[in-house]
């Protein structure tokens, strides 16, 4: 279905039970190689070896990815570096063997969804959005903690939410790669055969989306510190609402041929709503503690937004959880639990203390403006690794010398005996 989460269990006792995944990262696709000949195109053309290399490491990489689901990750991680350093190889043009293989690749959820495309640049953007998918996979799996009490109380350590912040600025460097130096190098006839999944705005939205999800994590380490203080917590939500509506406009405006590209979007417009909620919230707090009375009437309408922007976004995250394919939110965590506390509570009391102010300044009431920050996560810089010493032409032409030699050597036998 192309969607990958971690699976918070339900329980073994009832097997036949439905076990629907839990989602704290989203991971919107997630895809893998299908077995491709790449032997036939390229025989003779490069050295044996380094086809049977190329061959060996792709169909590793396939035979784990369908055997684990893709959950084995340090193991494909490796496989897939190694296999990156050799296929830069057929990336370069003066090699000439950019369009002689065919790659076939799939969802991970739906075998229907396969793609086959003759271009080694489309196989490189496979391998780099896979390690990505990867890579918030393995957050995802870092902020579900691993007791299966089903008590409800979600405790992830500060040293798992900081891991999980770096494997996102990792993940959004890996696709900030893919829309910077790989895109612009394929072909437009290539780009219009690419999967749904492979546009530009999604890709780019999943970037950002990953930004603002680490941003969300930081917001929650800041809750939990005594050395944060309200100024810190508004710039961070407004941060991450910053980040959230970036990435809301960057997939609005991408073509849904997918199933799962509807629930991504439904999934980026709750974390948009809470992100809103929390940013209005804590200007609230900043500003009612002003002395003008124009202060506390920008406070209460903070607050009173802040409130209506929570009771959305519970309807919202309903949404996305019984889009297909069906999943469960996670229980209240992080700075979203201590807001879904604290939120409708200063609400009600600002609005009664503060009520003959807001009936006396009726006309005057607006909602403030939210302060404008500049944003600080960015993705991490990715580049490809090496490329393999296999591609080395002067060891080609050493090991072609050889091989004349050896059998001039072996013609001369048959001569003499």
């Amino acid at each position: 279905m192309g969607c990958a989460y971690s699976v918070y269990a339900l329980g073994k006792k009832n097997k036949k039970k439905a076990c629907f995944p839990e989602v704290v990262v989203f991971v919107p696709s997630v895809r893998i190689p299908v077995q491709s000949d790449l032997q036939r195109p390229l025989k003779g053309l490069i050295p044996p070896q380094l086809i049977d290399r190329l061959s060996c490491l792709r169909n590793q990489i396939v035979l784990v990815a369908e055997d684990t689901g893709g959950s084995a990750t340090s193991e494909l991680r490796r496989a897939l570096e190694e296999y990156l350093s050799l296929l830069i190889g057929l990336t370069n043009k003066e090699n000439g063997l950019e369009d002689l293989v065919e790659f076939k690749w799939r969802s991970l959820e739906d075998r229907r969804q396969e793609s086959c495309v003759a271009n080694a640049w489309f196989e490189l953007l496979s391998i780099v959005h896979m390690m990505a998918m990867l890579t918030l996979s393995e957050a995802d799996s870092l902020m579900i903690p691993k007791d299966k009490s089903g008590s409800g109380f979600r405790v992830v350590s500060s040293d798992c939410k900081r891991d999980a912040v770096d494997l996102l600025l990792k993940a959004s460097g890996y696709l900030e790669f893919c829309l910077r130096d790989v895109l612009p190098r394929m072909p437009l006839e290539i780009k219009r055969r690419l999967p749904k999944d492979f546009q530009e705005g999604v890709l780019e939205a999943i970037s950002i989306q990953a930004l603002g999800q680490g941003t969300e994590i930081q917001l929650g380490l800041a809750v939990d510190s005594q050395k944060a203080n309200l100024s810190v917590k508004r710039r961070l939500a407004c941060e991450q609402l910053i980040y959230f509506s970036q990435a809301y406009q960057c997939l609005s405006g991408c073509d849904f041929g997918h199933v799962s590209g509807k629930k991504h979007l439904w999934f980026i417009k709750w974390k948009f709503l809470e992100a809103k909620a929390a940013a209005y919230y804590y200007h609230g707090l900043i500003l009612d503690k002003g002395n003008e009375q124009s202060s506390h009437v920008a406070a209460v309408c903070c607050f009173l937004a802040a409130e209506e922007l929570l009771a959305e976004s519970k309807k919202v995250l309903l949404t996305f959880c019984l889009a297909a394919p069906v999943t469960r939110g996670p229980p209240l965590w992080g700075v979203m639990k201590h807001l879904h506390q604290k939120i409708p509570e200063v609400a009600s009391r600002k609005s009664q203390m503060y009520g003959y102010l807001l009936e006396h300044e009726k006309a005057l009431q607006s909602l403030p403006d939210l302060p404008d920050f500049q944003l600080s996560l960015t993705p991490d810089d990715y580049g490809l690794p090496e490329i393999d010493a296999a591609w080395n032409r002067e060891n080609w032409e050493n090991q072609s010398q050889l091989l004349k030699e050896h059998l001039k050597d072996s013609e001369d036998e048959v001569e003499i005996e």
